[in-house]
């Protein structure tokens, strides 16, 4: 069986509160914190964030009623790996050394119309949402908070190039048809965590910036620097934000994401929602001109943003549509 971790302390996974800045107030002391973050543990909770409460309530109720239909009902609405949205049962999501995650997931993104020019070239990860006709409440919940937690993407991106001394809209040129996609997640009851069967195995995320609401069951671990892992309880009023992969090509591994892994160790099922926050699929990846220098070379290979989140999916997923 595998260990509980402790709680993360306030100094580990701190909590910013974006709410002055946001109004119009200095953002000094709030980008120190986010370095601070950023370069210890890759995680950070934000209060202030502007996501009315309401909002979030309805997508996990929301959530809560498609899950708690019948199987057949959802597999309908079974995924295809082109567009990436729809009905991921059971089984698809693998971590090497690791059994499938014990975990299933509906998933939507930024809505684009088949005559779409990228939907129409075939370019991946683009495309029209699938909404499920067994849950007409599904479809508005889903839209709203995808909604507000765009918003919030692009607000934590602007903080995160003035963070870098870089102009605060940097980012924000490449989020012309930004790769944003939100999950549902359902995990099942596990009265024992088995070391090699989890809910989601240790991994990094791959892109810049994944935005997350947990409920109060929790279950999120991290991994220290020095590997300890530790957990991130839920914290009410808060998302908890992590860093992907993306973000080490940037600051030549100044900012670098954190190995984490999802543990239901309560006896109850457990939701949480995640909006994973990618710029356009041209998005040039490469390091900053102020993260390098002639002792410090870049350490990494420039990449193509979408490029590169196809490459990672199709390593860990064994379902191709």
């Amino acid at each position: 069986m595998l260990e509980a971790p402790r709680k993360a302390s306030s100094n580990e996974v701190p909590v910013l509160d974006l709410s002055d800045w946001l109004d119009g107030g200095n953002p000094a002391q709030l980008i120190e914190q986010l370095k601070h973050a950023c370069t210890k543990t890759g995680f950070f909770y934000v209060s202030g964030h502007g996501v009315p409460q309401q909002v979030i309530d309805d997508v996990f109720e929301a959530t809560r009623r498609y899950f708690s239909l019948p199987d057949d009902e959802r597999m309908v609405d079974l995924m295809d790996e082109r567009f990436r949205r729809g009905f991921m049962p059971y089984g698809i999501n693998q971590h090497a050394g690791f059994k499938p995650d014990l975990k299933e997931s509906y998933e939507f993104g930024i809505d684009l119309p088949l005559d779409d020019p990228d939907v129409a070239a075939g370019r991946p990860l683009h495309g029209p949402n699938q909404w499920s006709e067994q849950a007409p409440w599904l479809q508005p919940a889903a839209e709203a908070y995808l909604e507000h937690t765009m918003r919030l993407g692009k607000d934590l991106l602007r903080l995160f190039a003035l963070s870098l001394e870089q102009d605060e809209e940097f980012f924000l040129q490449w989020c012309q048809k930004p790769m944003v996609q939100s999950r549902l997640f359902h995990y099942p009851k596990q009265d024992a965590p088995d070391e090699k069967e989890l809910g989601v195995a240790p991994h990094t995320d791959y892109g810049m910036v994944t935005i997350l609401t947990q409920d109060p069951i929790g279950g999120l671990e991290l991994c220290k620097r020095d590997g300890e892992w530790i957990s991130a309880p839920f914290v009410p009023g808060t998302f908890v934000i992590n860093l992907g992969d993306m973000f080490k090509i940037w600051t030549n591994d100044l900012f670098v994401s954190t190995p984490h892994r999802v543990v239901n160790r309560t006896g109850k099922e457990r939701y949480s929602i995640p909006t994973f926050f990618n710029l356009d699929y041209d998005t040039p990846v490469a390091c900053l001109d102020n993260c390098q220098s002639a002792d410090n070379p870049p350490r990494h290979a420039p990449i193509k943003s979408g490029d590169y989140l196809v490459k990672r999916f199709r390593e860990v997923q064994k379902y191709k549509g």
